[in-house]
């Protein structure tokens, strides 16, 4: 094609004149006017130009409207199916406006005069180029505010859009030849290219790891530390079969279940049922893929649903010792109070809502209760002590009189920013802090064996969370719909683990002050762990400052009456109340009830065991407090060995982890004491060098780039 071979220079409007009146004076000698004017005088060629411009436009248009709208298109099926007809009408008409708009311009260049300028064309398409970019580029780019506002943006999928829109372009036969033809998008395709390649190995990976989708269902039971379990785990993994899991430490009624269906024992782990079809170790079922019956068995998976006689999955509540204990009389006692004496009111020139004074709890516990009204003061006063509620201003426990107090729940920090909150009263008595943290420690144990990798380095987030399927939607969807959903995501029943919110729902009420110091320890060196991954699931992985600083500062839970975020653990807690780094005050003040639960002094080795899922952060690992300082000890030698300290001797560099920098004051004053505490988790030779070139001056430190990426 003639205007596919146009050049730079031909398009040149200046360029172009020249050579027309050229040609036209050297033509009228030779031929015929007639033919001069229909054929040569015409400029053709640059009609034939912007029909190719508009065609790449409309290439480019309708690849961003498919890259903008992907997300709700593949979701709107299950439903928004109304609204999806809607959109896709919308869509249709905004395309076929498009198209129409082209077409009058097309008409319009075509029953232009033949004396129309051509310099006056050209550019006028260059603008209406320009025009075009502008408007689509904002709209792609206001549509990713709002999902990077959401925090629900699910960038595989965008990238897997753009892949497909230069694969398109690519392999489109329209585009052959046009690379010489001024259009701005082509600028947004060339700095893309770059990143195209390790784009594409990403999402064909993710395509790869896809789950086999299948009518029938896969029952594991496992047991807590058991390696053969581990690996078949990770080998239905590698088959990409979903299965179900039973741990039958978790679920010890499933233990005689196993034993009534396999007729073994139940401590011959891992068990594999296909529906109700006993398969039988891992061993047997590597035996099966070996001789080829495993495919067949996989293909009526497929088709076939569960029987009744098949191992039915754990339903919620199973085995759980939340909503089972002794009935707490002060519960009944506040449930039929509270809706009696909450109101708002005005103190100290403020106005606090749903709150009672002192007077009213008096008055009612005289009345239902029947009591003297000392009497129903010291009652008063025992609910006050068991956390029921508490002063609005802290200012007492509790007095008769106009002092204002506030229940717990009802409290607007805690009602807003704590996530482990019970719907109304929890009628059972609390129970030890020492019992809870055993059954988390449990729980976290078998939610690390299922959901990680052999290291600890890599998380399934998507499997820990109750409902997988949901949580794919609630990535895809933009700022509005969240908006309407977060009802939904806070909801137990589809949020992380059922099991493990009823127990941190226990948590309101414990009392932390007499724990010692290996109890609080470990357990608030898991409960960090768990709440990190918590606020992942419910808020999405922070991707800068301020949303790693909101997660960690405002995703809160409320422990023993008082709210702790995941800064206030590590820093108020851990560290024994020391300054956050970038801080200027302690997370505690004198006057704060919290610092009776601090840690006399900082634990610098818990750096090295709290991880709130980065990259460059330590593994994932369960500590128990009857070895807590080994584990510490261990957990800080092999993230150190493993990359966290890299010395070369030969340049005299050390190259040490952010964390030694951010919290250096933990581990000594200076560089030099930093690295001493460090040196003595490696291994003895190079501890022994490192230690010899300290005391040279020119020894340098260097401290690694920190990687904030998601460690799924």
């Amino acid at each position: 094609m003639k205007s596919a071979e146009i050049t730079a220079e031909e398009v040149s409007p200046k360029k172009n004149v020249e050579k027309l009146e050229d040609e036209k004076g050297r033509k009228i000698k030779k031929m015929n006017p007639v033919e001069v004017r229909d054929e040569d005088v015409y400029p053709k060629p640059i009609i034939e130009t912007k029909d190719i411009i508009d065609e790449m436009e409309s290439i480019y248009i309708h690849e961003e409207d498919k890259a903008v709208s992907f997300a709700s298109e593949t979701q709107q099926d299950k439903f928004l199916t109304a609204n999806e007809d809607d959109d896709d009408d919308s869509k249709y008409e905004i395309e076929r406006a498009n198209e129409d708009e082209k077409m009058d311009d097309r008409k319009k260049a075509k029953l232009e005069p033949p004396d129309s300028s051509p310099p006056t064309s050209a550019w006028t398409e260059k603008a209406a180029a320009i025009k075009n970019f502008v408007r689509l580029k904002s709209v792609v780019a206001v549509h990713t505010v709002i999902r990077r506002l959401s925090g629900k943006m699910n960038y595989e999928n965008a990238v897997h859009d753009t892949i497909d829109y230069e694969t398109k372009f690519a392999e489109s036969p329209k585009a052959e030849g046009k690379s010489s033809i001024w259009n701005p998008l082509s600028y947004l395709k060339m700095m893309q290219n770059d990143d195209l390649v390790d784009k594409v190995q990403i999402t064909n990976v993710n395509a790869e790891l896809e789950p086999v989708v299948m009518k029938g269902r896969i029952v594991l039971y496992t047991r807590l530390g058991c390696e053969e379990c581990r690996e078949c785990r990770f080998y239905l993994h590698g088959k990409r079969l979903r299965y179900v899991e039973i741990n039958i430490d978790i679920y010890p009624s499933r233990k005689k279940d196993l034993e009534n269906i396999s007729g073994s024992s139940s401590s011959d782990v891992p068990t594999v049922f296909f529906n109700a079809e006993l398969v039988g170790s891992f061993k047997e079922l590597k035996e099966l893929d070996e001789s080829g019956e495993l495919d067949e068995k996989i293909r009526h998976l497929i088709v076939e649903a569960p029987p009744k006689e098949a191992p039915l999955p754990p339903f919620s509540g199973e085995d759980d010792a939340s909503s089972k204990g002794h009935v707490d009389e002060l519960a009944l006692i506040v449930r039929k109070m509270k809706p009696c004496i909450i109101k708002d009111r005005f103190y100290k020139m403020r106005r606090f809502k749903n709150c009672f004074s002192g007077l009213d709890v008096v008055d009612f516990l005289s009345s239902d209760q029947r009591l003297e009204r000392d009497e129903a003061i010291e009652v008063a006063r025992k609910l006050a002590s068991q956390l029921f509620f508490q002063h609005v201003l802290d200012e007492n426990m509790f007095e008769d009189g106009n002092h204002l107090y506030r229940f717990l729940d009802d409290d607007p920090v805690v009602s807003s920013q704590c996530h482990n909150i019970p719907r109304g009263i929890t009628e059972i008595k609390p129970r030890p802090i020492v019992e809870i943290a055993s059954r988390l420690r449990l729980l976290y144990r078998a939610i690390l064996e299922a959901y990680t990798s052999p290291d600890g380095k890599h998380v399934d987030y998507r499997s820990i969370h109750g409902s997988e399927e949901f949580a794919r939607y609630v990535y895809k969807f933009s700022l509005p719909v969240l908006f309407l959903l977060l009802f939904f995501i806070s909801n137990p029943s589809i949020n992380l683990c059922p099991r493990y919110l009823r127990i941190i729902q226990e948590l309101h009420r414990v009392e932390l002050v007499d724990m010692p110091r290996e109890e609080k320890l470990a357990f608030f060196i898991n409960l960090y762990n768990m709440m990190a991954i918590h606020a992942i699931l419910v808020w999405g992985h922070p991707v800068g400052p301020l949303e790693r600083t909101k997660m960690f500062g405002e995703f809160k839970y409320v422990i023993g009456g008082y709210t702790y975020s995941l800064s206030t653990i590590q820093n108020g807690i851990i560290r024994g109340n020391q300054r956050q780094p970038y801080h200027l005050m302690k997370p505690f003040t004198e006057k704060d009830k919290r610092s009776m639960v601090a840690l006399p002094y900082a634990e610098p080795l818990s750096h090295f065991a709290l991880v709130c899922g980065t990259r460059s952060g330590p593994p994932l690992r369960c500590f128990s407090p009857g070895e807590i300082d080994k584990e510490l000890m261990e957990a800080t030698r092999d993230f150190l060995r493993k990359g966290g300290l890299i010395v070369d001797l030969n340049s005299k560099v050390a190259y040490i982890s952010k964390i030694f920098n951010w919290y250096g004051v933990d581990f000594g004053n200076g560089e030099k004491e930093v690295l001493k505490h460090a040196s003595t988790h490696l291994e003895p030779q190079l501890s022994e060098a490192l230690l010899d070139l300290l005391v040279d001056t020119q020894f340098r430190v260097v401290y690694q780039t920190y990687d904030w990426g998601l460690n799924n």
